[in-house]
C-alpha cells in the first residue's frame, strides 16, 4: 500500500527521536512496512529497536545532531523529548519539519477512510490490542498500532486496508488532533491534567476529540456524560451492562475492555458471536494482569495500574480471583506530579491490601518532587513498608514473611518490571 497525499507525497526518509518508546517504535515500524526509509535514536536500546534495525532502520544510541541523516525530510519526536534535544535543534536549524509523535500519527490516520481511535484515561492499550486481535482472527485486514507490548502478535502492522486502528494519547493533548471514523472513549478522569494545561484543558481535548469523531462510542461516567451528551451520532454504554455481557470469559475491568472491543468490531461488520469467540482467545498485553509465577503457596502477578482508580480495579479483581490469598501489593508511583495530586487516594486504595510495599517513584519527565514514596508509605498505614534498596535487594524484604497462601501483586507503569525476575529468582530458590 502506498500513501501519496499531502505531506506524504514526496516523503522518503523520516527520523524518529525516542524511537524505543511504546508509541514511537510501532509507528516507526508501520512506516518501514509502508516503504519509507527510517532512522532514529534513543538513550537506551531495547527489543523493539532491535526489531526495527532488523527491518532496515538506522538507530543510534544517545542523542546528537550528527545522528540526523542528510536525507532526512521529517523529524518525529516523542513528547518526552525536550526543546534542547540536539537532533531537534539540528533539524530546526536545517529547516526540516518537526512533528510530535501524536501529530504525525494523526496526519497518518487521516489518510485512512475508517480510522478507529481509542481514547480514554484507562484501558486504551488493551482495548486497541483486543480490537486488532478480533479483526485479525476474523480475517478483516487492518493497519493498527498498539502502544504496548502484545503477547504472541506484533504491536503494529501495515495492511492494504482502509481501516486504521490506533490508541490516541490525552497525556500530551494529541488525541484532540484526530477526526476518526469511530471514536471510542472508555472513561474520562482527571489524569495528566498537569501536562496539558490543567483540568479544563484536558476535558476540552476529550470534548474536541469526540466532536471530531463521525461516530462516537463511549462509556457513561460523570465526566463523559457532560462532555459528550450533545454528539449527534453517539452510542453511550452503561458500565454495568458491559460487566454483564454474555459469553465473554474475562472478569472485572478486563471484561469491560473486551466488551468495548467487540462492540467496535460489530460496527466494522464482524458478527457478534465471532467477535466474542475471538476476544476470548486474546493472548493478552504485557504487564496487564500478567501471571509470572504460580505455585500452591505463591502467585506472582504484574499489572500496569498507576492511577488510584486503576489500583482500585486491580485490587478488586485480584480479590475476586484469589479470595483465599493474602494480598501483598508492591506499588511504584509513576510521576511525582501524579503522586502529589492523588497521594490520599493512592493511600486509601492501597490500604485495602493485606500488606503493602512502596518502591521509589518512577520520575518519568520530572526528576524530583515535593512528595515521595516514603510519604505515601506513611499515609497508607503502619503495615506499609517503603523500599529504599536496589531491585535485587528488595525481594528479601518483601518475602521475609510468607503467609500460607500469598498473592504478590506488582503494580505500576514505570521500571518496577525490573523487580519481577528478582522476585522469581527468590521464589524458585
Amino acid at each position: 500500500m502506498t500513501i501519496a497525499r499531502d505531506m506524504f507525497a514526496d516523503l522518503r526518509h523520516i527520523h524518529f527521536v525516542g524511537t524505543g518508546g511504546a508509541g514511537t517504535a510501532p509507528l516507526a515500524e508501520i512506516m518501514l512496512q509502508l516503504g519509507y526509509s527510517v532512522s532514529g535514536s534513543d538513550l537506551c536500546l531495547n527489543t523493539q529497536i532491535e526489531r526495527l534495525k532488523q527491518q532496515g532502520a538506522l538507530i543510534f544510541q544517545g542523542h546528537s545532531g550528527e545522528n540526523l541523516p542528510s536525507e532526512t525530510q521529517l523529524l518525529v519526536y516523542s513528547s518526552a523529548a525536550t526543546d534542547d534535544n540536539p537532533e531537534l535543534v539540528q533539524a530546526r536549524k536545517l529547516n526540516i519539519p518537526c512533528l510530535r509523535r501524536g501529530d504525525f500519527l494523526a496526519k497518518l490516520s487521516s489518510l485512512y477512510p475508517r480510522t478507529i481511535a481509542v481514547s480514554g484515561s484507562h484501558g486504551k492499550t488493551t482495548i486497541t490490542a483486543m480490537l486488532a486481535w478480533i479483526l485479525r482472527q476474523c480475517q478483516v485486514a487492518c493497519t493498527y498500532l498498539v502502544g504496548g507490548k502484545v503477547n504472541d502478535f506484533p504491536e503494529s502492522e501495515a495492511a492494504d486496508s482502509d481501516i486504521f486502528i490506533t490508541e490516541v494519547d490525552e497525556s500530551d493533548g494529541t488525541n484532540a488532533l484526530f477526526s476518526p471514523f469511530i471514536g471510542l472513549v472508555s472513561n474520562v478522569e482527571d489524569d495528566h491534567s498537569w501536562s496539558v494545561g490543567g483540568t479544563e484543558a484536558l476535558m476540552a481535548n476529550f470534548s474536541r476529540f469526540a466532536q471530531q469523531a463521525r461516530r462516537l462510542i463511549y462509556v457513561r461516567d460523570s465526566n463523559s456524560v457532560k462532555l459528550f451528551k450533545d454528539h449527534p451520532s453517539a452510542c453511550s454504554l452503561n458500565v454495568n451492562d458491559l460487566i454483564q455481557s454474555k459469553g465473554i470469559k474475562f472478569n472485572g475491568f478486563m471484561k469491560i475492555n473486551a466488551a468495548l472491543a467487540c462492540r467496535v468490531a460489530e460496527e466494522l461488520g464482524v458478527a457478534p458471536d465471532m467477535a466474542i469467540q475471538a476476544v476470548n482467545n486474546f493472548p493478552g498485553v504485557a504487564r496487564r494482569m500478567t501471571v509470572h509465577f504460580e505455585s500452591p503457596r505463591v502467585t506472582l502477578i504484574e499489572d500496569y495500574a498507576h492511577h488510584p482508580s486503576e489500583v482500585a480495579r486491580s485490587i478488586e479483581l485480584l480479590r475476586q480471583n484469589y479470595p483465599q490469598h493474602h494480598l501483598r501489593v508492591i506499588f511504584q508511583p509513576h510521576r511525582y506530579a501524579r503522586l502529589e495530586k492523588y497521594i490520599d487516594a493512592f493511600a486509601r486504595e492501597l490500604a485495602r491490601a493485606d500488606s503493602v510495599f512502596i518502591a521509589p517513584v518512577f520520575a518519568a519527565w520530572t526528576g524530583h518532587g515535593e512528595i515521595n514514596s516514603q510519604n505515601l508509605a506513611e499515609r497508607v498505614n503502619r503495615k506499609a513498608v517503603n523500599l529504599d534498596s536496589s531491585w535485587d535487594e528488595m525481594p528479601a524484604v518483601i518475602l521475609r514473611d510468607r503467609p500460607e497462601k500469598l498473592l504478590l501483586a506488582v503494580l505500576g507503569a514505570g521500571d518496577i518490571e525490573k523487580l519481577i525476575p528478582e522476585l522469581k529468582l527468590n521464589l524458585c530458590n
